[in-house]
């Protein structure tokens, strides 16, 4: 996949009508947003067009409300609050790209804003109908992708408007491209990435990729109690996926053959079972992985491990992290995690945090600012891990 794209700089958009694709899929609760963090990741990109007079038609999702409308995921809530942070109206229409929507963008002047209703409000849109990315285009002279959350998604809002209209990225798929795109295809050196997570069968193609690409692979989280299985060791209770345990043996080995040194946990924290999130502290112990209790599930890195995993990161120049070391919720589970947002909050290479927990992990610890770049999308950034073309960017005009 070509990481080089044209962005908002690179083409004119005086006087055009840009149909601009962001991610303003926020948590609401009784008709109130909770978190805004989405809707102001998008202003650089919006100011941007606004300043250099384009007549800007905002669009997203939120929730999923499978073609149906259902007023509870409007995103009037989203024009409100866009309309406090930009200080000028954001106009609201009142379909996605009906009558209403298409007299209102006709009726646009240089700077102005709006906002189409819920693009999945639309059966067509997760089918990527082409009658729908007609209508779509109709309404504009040029496509912005600012949705990197949803680029993994051949959508019509995403990806098939740009079959009908010049395409470029703003701001925020810019960075993500650039940053991660950089670091998988031309990584600094030495380059170690950081796998955790429940499942291994969710990471089977990024583990896969990930071995082309780096110097050291560190696999902790749930998916570590199946290469330790791999490796002969019993894991009690642990979470194990048997059918898993070949391919992990296959990826130790394709591991060895190509010098990448693969860190798994030397000791690991177990419990009697998984605690719910609201059962507080659990009683623990530490125990070395080669002698897990039968009955006992692990749930968290020891403290060897960290030590362990923590000096790795320590001479690397590239990291990413994708996936918590344990059942970060729970306080008495959280130190792996931790400890893994600490190394790369005190490194100094460049590091990349792939959405999802690790990086709720890192806003919440207070280490977002010490980190190179926190992605924006959970499962986009994932497929980008696993080397694989993105629909959402793929569509996006080269430089």
């Amino acid at each position: 996949m070509n990481y080089n794209k044209k962005s908002i700089e690179d083409i004119d958009v005086a006087g055009k009508r840009v149909l601009c694709r962001c991610d303003f899929n926020v948590p609401t609760k009784n008709g109130v947003i909770t978190s805004d963090k989405r809707i102001v990741a998008a202003l650089p990109t919006i100011q941007y067009l606004i300043a250099h007079k384009a007549k800007v038609i905002l669009c997203s999702h939120m929730g999923k409300p499978k073609g149906e409308w259902k007023p509870e995921l409007s995103l009037k809530v989203v024009a409100d609050r866009l309309s406090q942070l930009l200080g000028q109206e954001v106009i609201m229409a009142a379909d996605v790209a009906g009558e209403d929507a298409k007299a209102k963008a006709a009726a646009l002047g240089e700077g102005q804003v709006m906002l189409l209703e819920n693009t999945r409000y639309m059966k067509g849109e997760t089918k990527n109908d082409p009658e729908l990315s007609k209508e779509l285009a109709s309404m504009a002279d040029i496509f912005v992708n600012d949705a990197f959350g949803t680029a993994h998604r051949a959508h019509s809002s995403t990806a098939g408007v740009a079959d009908y209209l010049p395409a470029v990225c703003g701001y925020l798929v810019q960075k993500e491209v650039s940053i991660m795109g950089k670091a998988l295809a031309n990584p600094e050196r030495p380059f170690v990435a950081i796998l955790g997570g429940a499942k291994v069968s969710d990471k089977l193609n990024v583990i896969n990729n990930l071995l082309e690409k780096v110097d050291t692979l560190i696999i902790g989280g749930g998916m570590a109690y199946t290469f330790l299985a791999a490796k002969g060791y019993s894991v009690g209770n642990s979470l194990l996926d048997e059918t898993k345990i070949d391919y992990c043996k296959e990826m130790m080995a394709k591991a060895e053959a190509k010098g990448v040194k693969l860190l798994l946990p030397i000791d690991t924290v177990v419990a009697d079972g998984f605690p719910s999130p609201i059962d507080g502290p659990v009683s623990v112990e530490t125990v070395n992985v080669d002698s897990i209790p039968a009955g006992k599930e692990g749930l968290d890195i020891g403290e060897k491990t960290r030590a362990l995993f923590a000096d790795a990161v320590k001479s690397a120049k590239t990291v990413v992290w994708n996936g918590p070391m344990g059942v970060f919720e729970n306080p008495t589970l959280a130190a792996g995690t931790i400890a893994v947002a600490q190394a790369l909050a005190d490194s100094d290479a460049i590091t990349i945090v792939g959405g999802g927990d690790s990086a709720a992990a890192c806003e919440q610890l207070g280490f977002a600012d010490k980190i190179t770049h926190i992605s924006t999308g959970g499962g986009a950034s994932l497929e980008f891990l696993e080397g694989l073309e993105l629909p959402g960017i793929a569509c996006l005009q080269d430089k």
